[in-house]
């Protein structure tokens, strides 16, 4: 559990985060709840299975995954 503004305890949903408003939130105007929700489903499946990651080689998780097996 974190401790309140100490970011630095969440690290990596805070960068999660930080991702999700540059890439996502920040370029695109949703008209309802329903569409945002949708849309950061949709961006949350992209960022886990496509998206490339500086950490694991430039590669997406699925194909990380995919290698280490």
């Amino acid at each position: 559990m974190s401790r309140k503004a100490t970011p630095l305890d969440n690290a990596m949903v805070e960068s999660f985060f930080h991702t999700l408003k540059t890439e996502l939130v920040h370029l695109r105007k949703f008209d309802n709840d329903i569409e945002a929700v949708a849309g950061i489903v949709e961006f949350i499946e992209f960022y886990n299975r496509e998206r490339l990651h500086s950490g694991i080689g430039y590669q997406s998780p699925a194909s990380y995954v995919r290698a280490c097996a």
